[in-house]
C-alpha cells in the first residue's frame, strides 16, 4: 500500500488475502475494465453464503444482511453493486491512495481488522474542496455539501474464485492440507483426488476389472500418494509385523503387516469421510442395490521391503469389501509386489500409483500379497463395512 501511495507511476493497488483462491485468470483485467476507484470480485466459501462483502450495515457499523444479499451471492442477480464493506480481494486506484486516502492510517485503527478500517475510511471520507477558478471572478458557495465517502463496488458478473476457511487450520502436521477435507473440501479434492475420478460415473472405459469382481480405478492424485507416505514416514512408528498388536481389539492380529494406522496420526475421521464421499458412490455403481455405510475400523498404510516384510500370506479380509491403493510406482520405486486372488488364479502385478483395487473381502476373494523383490512398496488399505 505504501509503495503505491509513494509511487506516482502506480496506477492501481491490488490487495489479495491468503484465504483467496482465484480461478479466473482474467480477474485483474475484468476489475481494471470497471474503471472504479475501489472494486472487488465476488468471492464465497464453496457451498455457503459466506462472502467477501456486506450488503448493508447495522446501526453500529457492523454486518447486516441486505434484502438482495443471497441473490447476489448465489448470482441469481448479477451486476456491479455499491456496497458498504468488502474484503479479501479488491482493486484500488493509485490516485485515490495519493489523494483523498493519502493518510498513512487508512488501514490502521486500534486492533480493528485492516479491511474494516479501510472501508470505514472510504465511507466516511469527505473529498477535498475543488481548486480555485483560474480567472478572478466572484464565486458563490454551493448550496449542496460535498458527497460523503468514496463508493466501493463489487462485481458478480463472472465466477472469480472462492474463499477458503482458515479458522480451524492445524499446523502440527507435515502436510497440513491433508486434514482439510471438512473445512475446504473443494480445494482438498482438487489437490488430492485423481482428476479422472469424476469420469468414472460417465465413462465406463476408465474402470478396469483385471480379475473377477476385482475393480481397478483411479482415486488419488500423485500429491495425495506422496503426502500420505511422507506423513507416515515422518511419524515413523511402524509396527513390528508380529501377531501381537495392542492397537486392535483383543490385541492379536492373524495376518500382521508392517503398518501405521490412521488413528495413530489422528487421520481416521478425515479418512472415513473420504470413504463416504469418494469410495461409497463408486461401490454403489459397481454393485447395484448395495448401499455401503462406508465405515471401517481398520484403515492403515502398509510398507513392504525385501529385508523387512516382502509379502503377505493368503488370507480373507474382515470386510464386506476392501480397497487397496497403490501409493508409489511399480518398476521405479519398487520391484515385484502385487496381489494374487487364489480362487481365480488371477494376479494384479503392475499396480498404478494412485489407483485402487476394490474387491469383496470375505468368502470369495481369498488373496495374498506377492513378494516385493526390491525397493519399498507402500499401499493404503481399508476393510470397509466389517
Amino acid at each position: 500500500r505504501s509503495s503505491c501511495r509513494d509511487d506516482p507511476t502506480c496506477d492501481f493497488y491490488f490487495s489479495l488475502d491468503a484465504d483467496v483462491v482465484l480461478t479466473n485468470r482474467a480477474t485483474l483485467r475484468i476489475l481494471l475494465q470497471q474503471n472504479r476507484k475501489i472494486v472487488s470480485p465476488l468471492l464465497t466459501r464453496a457451498g455457503k453464503l459466506w462472502s467477501n462483502f456486506w450488503g448493508a450495515l447495522s446501526p453500529d457499523g457492523f454486518y447486516a444482511r441486505s434484502e438482495d444479499y443471497v441473490d447476489i451471492v448465489q448470482r441469481k442477480r448479477t451486476g456491479v453493486w455499491n456496497v458498504p464493506y468488502l474484503a479479501s480481494a479488491y482493486l484500488v486506484q493509485g490516485a485515490l491512495l495519493r489523494g483523498e486516502m493519502r493518510k498513512p492510517d487508512v488501514f490502521v485503527r486500534d486492533n480493528t481488522d485492516p479491511d474494516m478500517v479501510f472501508c470505514r475510511r472510504a465511507r466516511d471520507l469527505v473529498p477535498p474542496p475543488p481548486p480555485p477558478p483560474r480567472h478572478h471572478r466572484r464565486t458563490f458557495p454551493s448550496t449542496h455539501p460535498p458527497t460523503k465517502g468514496v463508493f466501493m463496488y463489487l462485481t458478480n458478473h463472472h465466477e472469480f474464485g472462492r474463499l477458503i476457511s482458515t479458522e480451524n487450520y492445524n499446523t502440527t502436521h507435515l502436510h497440513n492440507d491433508l486434514w482439510q477435507i471438512f473445512e475446504n473440501q473443494v480445494d482438498w479434492q482438487e489437490k488430492y483426488i485423481h482428476p479422472n475420478w469424476t469420469n468414472i460415473f460417465t465413462d465406463d472405459s476408465i474402470m478396469k476389472q483385471p480379475c473377477p469382481d476385482v475393480f481397478w480405478f483411479p482415486i488419488f492424485s500423485d500429491v495425495m500418494c506422496d503426502h500420505l507416505v511422507e506423513e507416515m514416514e515422518h511419524y515413523g512408528q511402524w509396527s513390528g509385523g508380529s501377531n501381537k498388536d495392542e492397537r486392535i481389539s483383543g490385541g492379536y492380529e492373524n495376518v500382521p503387516t508392517i503398518d501405521i494406522h490412521m488413528t495413530q496420526v489422528n487421520f481416521e475421521r478425515e479418512w472415513l469421510k473420504f470413504l463416504r464421499d469418494y469410495i461409497a458412490p463408486v461401490t454403489t455403481k459397481l454393485f447395484a442395490g448395495y448401499y455401503p455405510k462406508a465405515y471401517a475400523v481398520m484403515n492403515f498404510i502398509v510398507r513392504y521391503r525385501p529385508d523387512e516384510q516382502p509379502s503377505l500370506r493368503p488370507h480373507h479380509d474382515s470386510s464386506t469389501f476392501t480397497i487397496n491403493v497403490a501409493l508409489n510406482h511399480a518398476g521405479i520405486d519398487f520391484q515385484g509386489g502385487g496381489s494374487r486372488f487364489i480362487r481365480y488364479n488371477c494376479s494384479v502385478t503392475s499396480p498404478i500409483k494412485g489407483w485402487t483395487l476394490l474387491h469383496p473381502g470375505r468368502l470369495t476373494h481369498y488373496h495374498e500379497g506377492l513378494p516385493t523383490t526390491g525397493g519399498t512398496r507402500y499401499i493404503a488399505i481399508s476393510f470397509i463395512d466389517p
